[in-house]
């Protein structure tokens, strides 16, 4: 800053000592013009004093204002030195805090793992009690089961032998009365005189006789055979139900025709104003019953290959997850995403019964093994028994994961989890006696019509058909490329014969297989835009319905 300074600061004491030496030199050496230079110089002398004093002015001011602006840097560095050490503390007391939380934290992980490792080998201990109880309990109940085959196997011997002696003396009683004579009053059909009949007209008159008398036989005692008819199948007089007459009376006989595998659509049509998610064929093969999202189910009549609208039950106030009809056919079971499950006679739209007390969707509600009972499977992770006849709940089982699917058998449930597993309930203990395991979360149940063979559909994109009468986990898996399944809803059917198996696929196509084989027996694209959420086939094994997400519903058959 000062470098122009100071260099003229030098030349003037150069001109000084300049001046200096021509005075001293005009001094020694006196000449003419002396008086002359020397007030020149002089008059110089003075301006450089001056020069030099101002200069010597701004020197000082110069440096007057280098102090001022040290003091302030001076300031600044002791100010920001000063800041620098509280955020250095304030680092140094952070970095203190987060040491110690480290250190804690790493305790808390050490006594987190000790305690993980002391859970897991608890969990081996139990697993391997488990594992042990349930030899034991399948030792126990092939140990009970097994004495009971032989009671069941006497007393069905014993009833066999003693309705076969029932056959035998009620055969024995026609034969006596059949050979029966009947005595007639001579006076009032007997003629006059023998000796104008001839021999054969005789005879005729006699077999005449003896087919009159054993008609007459028959009739007498038939009373008493439709007596015990009727005592064979009357049943006790109810108290105060919910249920009428026609709901308590026997079951009808299922008989299974051979069923086709379907070959073509015989009709498409938009069953519903939204998502169909459940169909389900009646026992007799005549109706058909769908719902969906729109909150409704409507009932359809199988006529001559076409279906036609009977009638639409409302009560449900959200979407239809499942479909059910009791196997009289005369009413219909539906659950329902507002966690309920309701009951619809055939000829009332208004439900019958409302069954509620799930917390969350009911996914599955099915008949149980007597007309009365009705069973319902929830994401509430429990299974609840109802008796109709009370309109109650009587039985609830919790259950370890989501229920997708529930069938029901001779006094047992058997249930599909999104856990990966199949679940064996006793209805009459309420506990679980076996589990099968699934190669994913299991969308669908279906049990075959002779409770033998048990159907179920994975998000894996395979069937598997287990049979039930080995109660082991031995299984067929049926595979098909292409097929994928559509959603964790998704519902796969085994035919009435057992024969084949049908299920919806995610691109709308519905899969055939026939059972036998293992093979693909027939894939039909093309009349869903949707993915398929359901598909039906009729006890009579002459049609097969499938549903869509888009409202669609397509009956196929081989026709």
């Amino acid at each position: 800053m000062f470098q122009d300074l100071i260099r003229f600061y030098t030349q003037l004491l150069e001109k000084t000592s300049l001046a200096t030496g021509i005075l001293s030199c005009s001094a020694r050496r006196p000449s003419s013009d002396s008086s002359g230079c020397i007030s020149a110089l002089l008059h110089q002398n003075d301006q450089l004093k001056k020069t030099t004093g101002e200069l010597a002015y701004q020197v000082v001011e110069l440096q007057q204002k280098i102090r001022i602006k040290e003091s302030a840097l001076d300031k600044q560095h002791a100010s920001r030195l000063v800041e620098e050490e509280c955020q250095l503390a304030a680092a140094s007391h952070a970095h203190q805090e987060l040491q110690e939380r480290v250190e804690q934290v790493q305790a808390e992980n050490t006594a987190l793992k000790l305690e993980y490792d002391n859970l897991l080998e608890q969990q081996r201990r139990a697993e391997t009690r488990l594992r042990d109880e349930n030899d034991r309990g399948l030792h126990l109940v092939e140990d009970m089961i097994h004495p009971k085959l032989q009671t069941a196997a006497r007393m069905n011997s014993r009833n066999e032998r003693r309705s076969r002696a029932q056959a035998m003396n009620l055969q024995k009683e026609l034969q006596t009365a059949a050979r029966s004579k009947v005595t007639l009053d001579s006076s009032s059909s007997a003629p006059t005189s023998r000796s104008t009949s001839p021999k054969k007209q005789d005879q005729e008159k006699s077999t005449d006789r003896r087919q009159t008398r054993l008609f007459r036989s028959a009739s007498v005692t038939s009373p008493r055979i439709l007596t015990t008819f009727k005592q064979l199948f009357d049943r006790r007089r109810r108290g105060r139900s919910f249920c009428r007459l026609e709901e308590d009376l026997m079951c009808p006989v299922r008989v299974c025709l051979p069923a086709r595998a379907p070959a073509r659509a015989l009709q498409v049509l938009e069953a519903h104003e939204q998502g169909i998610n459940a169909v389900r064929f009646s026992s007799s093969s005549v109706l058909l019953a769908t719902g969906g999202t729109d909150r409704v189910v409507k009932l359809w009549e199988v006529r001559a290959g076409s279906l036609t609208h009977r009638a639409t039950l409302d009560g449900s106030t959200e979407g239809i997850t499942c479909i059910e009809f009791d196997p009289t056919g005369l009413r219909v079971l539906a659950a329902s995403y507002d966690k309920s499950a309701l009951l619809w006679q055939l000829d009332d739209s208004i439900p019958k019964l409302t069954l509620t007390g799930h917390s969350r969707k009911v996914t599955a509600a099915r008949f149980g093994s007597s007309p009365h009972q009705v069973v319902t499977g929830s994401a509430d992770r429990t299974i609840r028994l109802w008796d109709l006849h009370r309109a109650a709940c009587v039985q609830v089982v919790e259950v370890a994961s989501y229920c997708s699917d529930l069938v029901c058998s001779d006094n047992c449930i058997i249930s599909g989890h999104y856990d990966c597993k199949i679940r064996v309930w006793d209805t009459r203990a309420a506990s679980c006696v076996q589990e099968f395991p699934a190669q994913g979360k299991v969308t669908s149940l279906d049990i075959s019509v002779d409770h033998r063979q048990l159907l179920s559909c994975c998000r894996d994109n395979c069937l598997q058909l287990v049979d039930l009468r080995r109660w082991s986990n031995d299984r067929m898996c049926f595979r098909a490329d292409g097929f994928k399944c559509g959603s964790d809803s998704t519902k796969a059917v085994i035919s009435p014969d057992g024969c084949f198996l049908a299920a919806g696929s995610a691109d709308g196509a519905v899969y055939t297989w026939n059972v036998a084989t293992g093979n693909l027996e027939t894939h039909l694209p093309g009349k869903h835009n949707s993915s398929i959420s359901a598909v039906s086939w009729s006890l009579s094994g002459e049609y097969v319905v499938s549903v869509d997400k888009s409202r669609w519903a397509v009956l196929w058959s081989d026709i």
